[in-house]
C-alpha cells in the first residue's frame, strides 16, 4: 500500500487449551524463535514474546495490511503443528480458542517489552486469570467470565 503509514502496536495474549502446563522450559527459546519466524513471515515486527507453560504474550508492530485475527490465527495454528512435530508431549498440543488482542502507544512500548519478558516474576504474585481479567478491565472490554478461556486456578 503506497503511501501509507501507520505505527500499530499489538499485545497478543492466547492460552494453551485446558490451560494445562504444556509448554516445556527447555523449548521455551526454540517455541520463541518459531513464532517470531510466523510474525516475520507475515510482514509484520515481533518487538516481545514469552510463552509460559500454559499462556502466550507477544507484542507486534502490525501493519495495516494484516488483520489482527489473522495474525492470531496464523501463529496460533503455526505454532501448534510445530509443537505436534516436535512431539514435545504424548498427547496432541492445542490452543483455546480465541485470544486477547490489545493495543499500545509508542510511549508504552518499552515498558510491554519488559513485562512480557518478565512473565515469570509476574506470576509469582498473579494468577493468568487476574492477569487476563485486568487487562480487560484496564482497556475497558466488556465480557462475560463464563465466555473467556476454560479457567483452571493454577498459577
Amino acid at each position: 500500500m503506497a503511501n501509507t503509514y501507520s505505527q500499530i502496536y499489538i499485545q497478543l495474549v492466547f492460552v494453551v487449551k485446558r490451560r494445562e502446563n504444556l509448554i516445556p522450559k527447555e523449548h521455551r527459546e526454540e517455541l520463541h524463535k518459531f513464532i517470531s519466524g510466523i510474525v516475520a513471515n507475515r510482514g509484520q515486527k515481533l518487538l516481545a514474546i514469552f510463552c509460559m507453560p500454559d499462556h502466550a504474550h507477544i507484542l507486534v508492530s502490525i501493519k495495516p495490511s494484516i488483520a489482527i485475527s489473522d495474525l492470531a490465527r496464523d501463529v496460533k495454528a503455526g505454532s501448534s503443528g510445530f509443537i505436534n512435530k516436535q512431539k514435545w508431549m504424548s498427547n496432541k498440543f492445542q490452543w483455546q480458542e480465541g485470544f486477547g488482542a490489545f493495543s499500545y502507544s509508542q510511549s508504552a512500548v518499552n515498558n510491554v517489552i519488559q513485562y512480557i519478558l518478565n512473565q515469570e516474576e509476574h506470576h509469582r504474585k498473579k494468577t493468568f486469570k487476574e492477569e487476563y481479567h485486568s487487562f480487560l478491565k484496564k482497556f475497558e472490554v466488556d465480557f462475560e467470565d463464563q465466555y473467556l478461556f476454560d479457567w483452571i486456578d493454577t498459577i
